[in-house]
């Protein structure tokens, strides 16, 4: 990855909208260039995918809880079974596997506290792998930067 590809990361990272042009004009380079070079980036999977961010809060997911989660045993396949059911819940839009205290690290958006409690009563307390979990509730959105410096 050269220079060149660094800086056409960086601008679709703020708007993958662009036309080809657009982001030639912007990159310094041309439209045909551009195109080849996102294509081979995304064919490589170093774009994953072309998303539109969505506003928690304007389609009435109003609470973001953060959530530890301690396993019991740290069997490969119990690990996975975790996973795989992370994946799964709708209701968690981030999900880390983690060092230090905690084996995950979930990002959850319900509608409320009651939806977070059915998040909790139906994936976390029915699941026979979980030892504990904490959930801190956000109170401020500070920064939300879904880019990476390249």
């Amino acid at each position: 990855m050269d220079d060149l590809d660094r800086r056409i990361l960086t601008a679709l990272q703020k708007s993958n909208r662009l036309s080809f042009a657009e982001l030639a004009e912007l990159v310094g380079s041309s439209a045909a260039s551009c195109m080849r070079r996102v294509n081979k980036l995304r064919s490589d999977g170093v774009i994953l995918a072309d998303i539109s961010l969505v506003d928690p809060k304007a389609v009435g997911k109003s609470l973001t809880v953060v959530v530890t989660v301690e396993l019991d045993r740290e069997r490969l396949d119990l690990v996975d079974d975790f996973k795989r059911a992370m994946r799964t819940a709708k209701e968690v839009t981030q999900c880390y596997m983690v060092t230090g205290n905690a084996d995950f690290v979930l990002i959850v958006a319900v509608e409320d506290v009651e939806a977070f409690d059915v998040f909790v009563k139906t994936k976390l307390y029915t699941n026979p792998n979980v030892r504990k979990f904490q959930s801190m509730i956000s109170l401020d959105r500070v920064k939300f930067e879904p880019r990476v410096t390249v």
